[in-house]
């Protein structure tokens, strides 16, 4: 079949992501045939470089072969189970694992299936927490300009307009404090330690996404400010959440964001990349503390109940482990240092484009903030179809572009990603 036979077919029924259907009027679907590696095909016998790791999910790049290979050995055993009540060797050697690559403080691990859900099972954990403790602490406190998810409780802690405010009026109520990625860090610190203040006692926990806030046009903040909350979050008696859904995994140049900072959350949740793109899997670590709060007798009533019918998955569980054998026997951390440089190096030209208002990156993320367009103008749009003809897959955040690769970009097809924007950008559409 062809694109335009695929795509006719594909808009009789389904409803796509992010997406005003009306738009497809215009701009073509692109059904995609096969993957491998760094590129994408579609059915008419095109190629395009995956620039973000398809939603910043596949780190390794599609078809790997050794995963490929670690999922035909996990499905001639066992698919899946129920999680109640059994267990099976991909997610105890999994949750071994990430337990050992974290934080002391981190002993326990909880499964579900996406990253929305990771953010929801903290949060209902961290207000459990202390109603289990006899104390009612109905506030969560986020930053300004951040994004959790799209599920009613990761909506209400987020901060992004175009997402929640439909449905602000059925949403649990949380308070935003200043984010350092928009505001200087020592006003940030002291905005977060007002809120705290003014809501003392009420607050049981303070949601982040350490140094990136991807969804907030991929504004950046260093480091210290981490190190900082997480003094003020001990002062008051609230929990710290990192939301390393799309950080974690070596996207910010360490295997996990936080780890820049010294610190050690209360619960830390992770997805995407924890599965190489390849199968939906999240989990929440967290303490032993937390932990012990629910642990009680049946008619005690403190039991912790979340359930999701692919909790702990196997085959998701093993594709983890693969991932994770990838890290450690290819040194992946270490050698995407040189990429990161190699990217800083290659997008300096950007700044000396008057369209071009800033550069910033951290790790193997990269992002350009354009100006001098009209408001009204869809300038995300129009580069993202000047790309596409260069074979180039990006998808702008409104007048942010930005570059996830994959890992396993060489250098040349990190040279063309840029090049090709560069060529776009320069030339102000």
């Amino acid at each position: 079949m062809t694109n335009e036979e695929l795509m006719n077919e594909d808009l009789k029924h389904i409803f796509h992501p992010c997406s005003q259907m009306k738009d497809y009027e215009t701009l073509p679907l692109i059904p995609v045939k096969k993957g491998k590696g760094s590129y994408i095909y579609d059915f008419d016998g095109n190629e395009f470089l995956d620039c973000i790791s398809s939603w910043w999910v596949n780190i390794f790049g599609h078809s790997n072969d050794f995963i490929n290979q670690r999922i035909n050995e996990q499905l001639q055993d066992l698919e899946h189970v129920i999680f109640a009540g059994f267990t099976h060797k991909p997610a105890i050697d999994l949750a071994r694992r990430l337990v050992n690559m974290t934080a002391e403080p981190l002993q326990k691990i909880f499964f579900a299936d996406n990253g929305s859900s990771a953010i929801e099972i903290s949060l209902k954990m961290a207000f459990q927490y202390f109603k289990n403790k006899g104390e009612s602490k109905p506030l969560f406190v986020s930053l300004t300009n951040s994004y959790h998810g799209e599920t009613m409780g990761a909506l209400a802690v987020s901060d992004t307009g175009l997402y929640k405010d439909i449905y602000e009026d059925i949403l649990i109520k949380t308070i935003h404090a200043k984010s350092p990625a928009l505001y200087d860090e020592d006003e940030a610190i002291d905005d977060m330690r007002r809120v705290l203040e003014e809501n003392a006692g009420k607050v049981n926990s303070v949601v982040i996404e350490p140094l990136i806030q991807c969804a907030g046009s991929m504004k950046m903040y260093n480091p210290s400010y981490i190190a900082r909350l997480r003094d003020v979050c001990d002062e008051f008696g609230v929990f710290l959440i990192a939301d390393e859904i799309a950080v974690g995994f070596g996207r910010t140049g360490t295997m996990f964001a936080h780890e820049q900072a010294g610190i050690s959350p209360d619960f830390l949740c992770l997805s995407k990349g924890i599965t190489g793109g390849y199968m939906p899997l999240s989990v929440v670590l967290f303490t032993d503390d937390i932990y012990n709060a629910f642990y009680c007798d049946y008619n005690e009533g403190k039991s912790f109940l979340d359930s999701h019918s692919y909790t702990g998955n196997t085959i998701a569980c093993a594709v983890a482990n693969a991932v994770l054998d990838i890290f450690e026997n290819e040194n992946i951390i270490e050698k995407n240092q040189e990429k990161i440089e190699f990217i800083k190096e290659q997008t300096k030209k950007f700044t000396a484009l008057d369209n071009v208002t800033e550069v910033r990156q951290r790790g193997m993320v990269c992002a350009i903030e354009l100006q001098g367009y009209e408001s009204n103008r869809r300038i995300n749009l129009e580069i993202f179809q000047a790309a596409l003809k260069e074979g180039v897959y990006i998808r702008p955040l409104g007048n942010v572009i930005y570059f996830m690769p994959p890992y396993c970009f060489t250098k040349e097809q990190l040279s063309k990603m840029i090049e090709v924007t560069y060529e776009i950008v320069s030339s102000k559409l």
